[in-house]
């Protein structure tokens, strides 16, 4: 006979492990993002945090942020000039530039959860 397999613990082990991805996939971005973010004291850069990832039906959303009452202002502005390879658009730049690598993030932790 056949192997069983139980997709209620299948769904749940993919979940946890996407989950897990999505959060790790966050920590790379704020590490490639805090490369970018200008840095005058390095208030800015210190600010930013990976939130806990939410289901919201489907999805697993995740979110990289940045809590200081300029952060959006040096984000948008890209006229400002920050030097020694700071940059404007510095966390919407890391997401974009780390796309394969957050997919691949994911996928190695939900092949890490649900196992071989």
């Amino acid at each position: 006979m056949g192997q069983r397999l139980n997709v209620a613990k299948a769904e749940l082990a993919f979940r946890h492990g996407a989950v897990q991805g999505v959060r790790l996939a966050g920590e790379h971005v704020l590490q490639v993002s805090n490369g970018r973010v200008p840095l005058l004291e390095g208030t800015l850069e210190r600010s930013g945090r990976v939130s806990d990832p939410e289901i919201d039906g489907d999805q697993i959303v995740g979110a990289v942020s940045y809590d200081t009452p300029y952060a959006v202002r040096q984000h948008e502005e890209t006229d400002y000039h920050h030097p020694n390879g700071r940059q404007a658009k510095y966390l919407e730049s890391s997401v974009n530039d780390t796309a394969g690598v957050q997919r691949a993030i994911i996928a190695q932790a939900i092949r890490n959860e649900i196992g071989p």
